[in-house]
């Protein structure tokens, strides 16, 4: 089979009318992860935890829903993350944004391949990008890739009564919440869905 190269500009277009969502990588459009009512659990204890304590702020949760626009030599990258926090936000006409300064991907057996390489070494050019969240399903762990002067360092928040620093949107993130009415269980081996 012959993938049609694709414009950023025919991606945009067709992405803002398409029912499913696609990401876009070198030229080409592949359909997004779904994931279990765990995953969108988890996505949705994140989005409403930060929003709460963003509230009043220029600092602002958004959704999986939103694209974050990668720029890299090779060419423009666009993914869905489960969420992220935007301090400097492009104009709401855009359909995405390209000055994250948190970004959460709830990993799963299905994506966690290209979660913790791929999406890892794109966002972490993102000059804005202060820290990546990567959320585990089955246990109570977030491990947080946090821009340091040289570069960025791995960190690991662990158990339900831990509590990730988000220094760089003042604020914090309990995993009690995150994981607040999760059952923490193994993913099933045959689950499409994960």
């Amino acid at each position: 089979m012959v993938l049609r190269y694709i414009s950023v500009d025919e991606y945009l277009a067709a992405e803002v009318v398409s029912e499913a969502k696609h990401e876009y990588v070198n030229g080409g459009a592949h359909p997004a992860a779904g994931g279990r009512n765990a995953h969108n659990l988890i996505a949705t204890n994140f989005l409403g935890a930060l929003h709460v304590r963003l509230r009043g702020r220029t600092a602002r949760v958004y959704n999986s829903d939103t694209k974050i626009r990668v720029n890299l030599v090779s060419g423009q990258r666009f993914y869905y993350p489960d969420g992220s926090v935007i301090c400097r936000p492009n104009p709401q006409t855009d359909s995405f944004q390209d000055r994250p300064s948190v970004i959460a991907e709830v990993l799963s057996r299905k994506t966690r391949r290209i979660d913790e390489g791929e999406k890892k070494d794109a966002y972490l050019t993102i000059p804005s990008l202060s820290a990546y969240l990567l959320i585990e399903q089955e246990i109570a762990a977030v491990t947080v890739y946090r821009r340091a002067e040289d570069g960025f360092r791995r960190e690991v928040h662990s158990g339900l009564d831990a509590t990730i620093p988000l220094s760089e949107v003042e604020t914090e993130l309990p995993l009690a919440e995150l994981y607040e009415s999760v059952e923490l269980l193994p993913e099933p081996e045959s689950d499409p869905a994960a």
